[in-house]
């Protein structure tokens, strides 16, 4: 059953992109340069905003942590967190980081596919 045939799970798209690097401050020199993106930096945070724009996706560039571990993470826009990431656990993923509400924005989850690539969720 394809993911748009079960309610709460409808498909929509990448909502936001993460990028957790060893050297924050590196790594959003890097991609300021190589992508042009305009980047606002969170203060107190080691954590810096994407600006979106045309043809740019918005996400973040933060550094690892002994909570936050080095890659990327794409965030996909999904009708209900919880049922998704059920309904992904059922398929076979693993939980990486279990549903937690962003006060005033919306809902995320991460899990982890056969493959163990880290997979977001977000539902506003």
């Amino acid at each position: 059953m394809a993911g748009s045939d079960v309610p709460g799970m409808e498909s929509k798209h990448p909502a936001w992109v993460d990028i957790t690097a060893t050297d924050g401050a590196s790594a959003r020199a890097f991609y300021a340069e190589l992508f042009g993106w305009k980047l606002q930096l969170l203060e107190g945070a080691n954590y810096a905003l994407v600006q979106p724009g045309p043809g740019t996706l918005p996400g973040g560039i933060g550094e690892a942590s002994p909570t936050q571990a080095v890659g990327i993470v794409t965030y996909f826009s999904v009708g209900d967190v919880e049922k998704t990431l059920a309904r992904a656990v059922e398929l076979g993923a693993t939980v990486d980081t279990p549903l937690w509400t962003v006060p005033g924005l919306g809902t995320m989850a991460i899990f982890r596919d056969h493959d163990n690539n880290r997979i977001g969720l977000w539902s506003d």
